[in-house]
């Protein structure tokens, strides 16, 4: 319902969720994303993590000498990040997500990982993102030039695999390029991660299987044609 309070991060931010990234073919995921997107990143910059309680990038940014703050839709979300909050190596906030409570460009960097495909007001926290953001945004997302195009269809069986999935939306690298591109943002750096659905590799329960498969899809190009998630890179224009 328009204006509702958005707290999609809750579930992310759980052990319950976590749960799905355990084991070697779970961190082979979190590897791969962590590399990816400490690729983009400048050097040591202000960081903004919106819905990061999951804790995915948490230590890699840190142990990257990036500073670190996240921000989640209730206290909730801080359970996870808890070892860095105790060591005071990170700062965490709670609030609205689409309405950050900090001031225009007062990080270099903003980010939104496992958070996009499940918030309904997804262009409003782009914009968000777009605005506390001094240099850049970097977001993940599902694309349609993937096996996600027919997610709807597959839901139940990816249900049947992982457990504790949830329904998510499914987007035209047009649609999120245009959103950015509208708030004065180019978007020129795009890097998708995986050509084979992430529940089969959970399904396989083989890392081996796993490296190997993404291996030849990366080698072939697979992966950069119709590759997803999709980590996208977002520049503010002069």
């Amino acid at each position: 319902m328009p204006g509702a309070y958005e707290d999609a991060d809750v579930e992310s931010s759980s052990e319950d969720y976590a749960r799905r990234f355990a084991g070697a073919v779970g961190e082979f995921f979190l590897q791969a994303q962590a590399r990816a997107t400490l690729a983009l990143m400048p050097p040591r910059a202000a960081v903004l993590d919106v819905g990061g309680g999951h804790g995915q990038l948490t230590g890699p940014l840190v142990d990257a000498g990036h500073d670190v703050a996240v921000l989640g839709s209730t206290e909730v979300c801080r359970e996870r990040l808890r070892p860095w909050l105790d060591a005071g190596r990170i700062r965490f906030q709670a609030g609205d997500l689409l309405k950050l409570p900090f001031g225009d460009r007062s990080f270099d960097v903003a980010l939104a990982f496992r958070l996009l495909p499940h918030v309904k007001r997804w262009s409003e926290l782009i914009g968000e993102l777009c605005r506390v953001a001094r240099s850049t945004v970097i977001v993940d997302y599902p694309t349609t030039r993937s096996v996600n195009a027919v997610s709807g269809a597959l839901f139940g069986l990816k249900k049947g695999v992982e457990g504790n999935t949830r329904p998510f939306a499914v987007f035209s690298d047009r649609q999120i390029q245009e959103a950015f591109q509208a708030r004065g943002y180019a978007t020129p750096l795009r890097r998708p991660q995986f050509f084979f659905p992430m529940a089969l590799h959970r399904a396989l329960g083989l890392a081996s299987v796993t490296r190997g498969l993404e291996a030849a899809a990366s080698v072939t190009g697979l992966t950069r044609a119709f590759g997803s998630p999709v980590i996208l890179k977002a520049e503010r224009r002069g």
